[in-house]
């Protein structure tokens, strides 16, 4: 979608609000330009917000992403797309992406908004993230987790079983990335430790975090069998 230039620069003043929906999954969409980037904003929280979407940005750059061997991503949560745009845009970095979304007003507002803006081909697939990684036989490079229902992560993606489904799509030496809020809410705070302990290292032992300042990132790599005969 074309946006005139006095807009972009109004919008570093002022947000713009460029169209306002809902859907079944989200109550209140809110597409913003503000700053000159494209957010996506239900209820309170910031769904994307093209290369301000600052979580993944640090986390990215901490990870010298564009010095690792990448090249088929899977997305866990679309929302506009701010992911593959920063990858694309920030990093230079052209992959191959299947995006899971599970909210078609969401994928839709991203085919609008975000997607025209790229050359890096995307597979949206409108699907229960949940139950997508226990059905997929493909494996990928990188593995981006970034589902929430306003800023609280649903229950079925913090269990066990569902770190097990994605360690299984992950190719040797391929990356996982998982979003968390990681605020000033103390409460918030204890549970997204909390999971990485007691969670996410029972699936990858190595795992670790990169603090954002708000949210944490945890990263985890799957091991690289030298002896895949033993």
């Amino acid at each position: 979608m074309h946006i005139p230039r006095w807009k972009r620069w109004l919008s570093h003043i002022m947000p713009l609000t460029l169209e306002e929906t809902a859907s079944e999954q989200n109550p209140s969409l809110s597409v913003i330009l503000s700053r000159g980037r494209i957010q996506l904003i239900s209820g309170e929280a910031i769904y994307s917000w093209d290369d301000l979407y600052k979580n993944f940005l640090l986390a990215f750059d901490q990870l010298k992403i564009d010095e690792r061997n990448v090249h088929n991503v899977l997305l866990l949560g679309l929302g506009l797309g701010s992911v593959p745009y920063m990858l694309e845009k920030v990093f230079h970095r052209s992959y191959h992406y299947t995006a899971v979304e599970w909210d078609e007003t969401v994928a839709s507002l991203a085919v609008s908004y975000t997607l025209p803006r790229l050359d890096s081909p995307i597979q949206i697939v409108t699907a229960d993230a949940r139950r997508f990684v226990e059905v997929c036989a493909e494996q990928f490079d990188l593995l981006v987790i970034d589902i929430f229902e306003d800023d609280i992560t649903p229950p079925p993606f913090c269990t066990v079983e569902f770190l097990q489904d994605c360690e299984k799509l992950l190719r040797p030496g391929g990356l996982l990335l998982f979003n968390r809020l990681h605020g000033e809410d103390q409460s918030i705070r204890s549970v997204t430790e909390r999971f990485f302990v007691q969670t996410f290292k029972k699936v990858f032992e190595n795992g670790w975090y990169i603090d954002t300042k708000g949210n944490w990132i945890l990263c985890g790599e799957k091991q690289i069998n030298e002896n895949p005969g033993t």
